[in-house]
């Protein structure tokens, strides 16, 4: 046990606050990886040729044509932003299909909320349900609860 002297607690909550800081950006890049991985399965429901009809059913993620659109999901870095850290799960921007100009990003979009005839192939809305129910809880007792600092 440490004599408490004049700096003592500050040293310490400094320390503490460090820890959890480097904790949060590790808890935040681990979460959006799992996210990232469990979109790229949700968007990989069979596969088809442009053309021909999708084997995928309305309300699950879509089928692979190309594979332009698993491909192109990915995060950003993880950063502090001043009030927090802060990711983006998603798909990234300038990345097309060999067979057409449309983008990932604004296709990927139609297929979550909704194509022309209203059918929608959600595969980012399910990954982040999945990382937030079922990831998040287990990274957390994993990463906070390994131990407290002793003074």
């Amino acid at each position: 046990m440490r004599e408490l002297r004049p700096g003592l607690f500050t040293g310490l909550f400094t320390e503490i606050a460090a820890d959890g800081q480097l904790k949060a950006k590790t808890f935040l890049t681990q979460l959006a990886n799992a996210i990232e991985r469990q979109a790229k399965v949700n968007a990989s429901t069979g596969s088809h040729k442009r053309g021909t009809p999708t084997p995928a059913s309305p309300g699950t993620g879509p089928a692979v044509i190309s594979g332009t659109l698993r491909r192109s999901i990915t995060h950003s870095p993880v950063a502090f932003t001043g009030t927090g850290w802060e990711t983006k799960v998603g798909t990234g921007a300038g990345i097309s299909p060999p067979y057409g100009r449309t983008p990932a990003s604004r296709y990927g979009l139609a297929l979550e909320t909704g194509l022309r005839n209203g059918t929608v192939y959600p595969f980012l809305k399910p990954a982040y349900r999945f990382g937030i129910t079922t990831v998040a809880p287990q990274l957390y007792a994993s990463i906070y609860r390994a131990g407290w600092p002793r003074i």
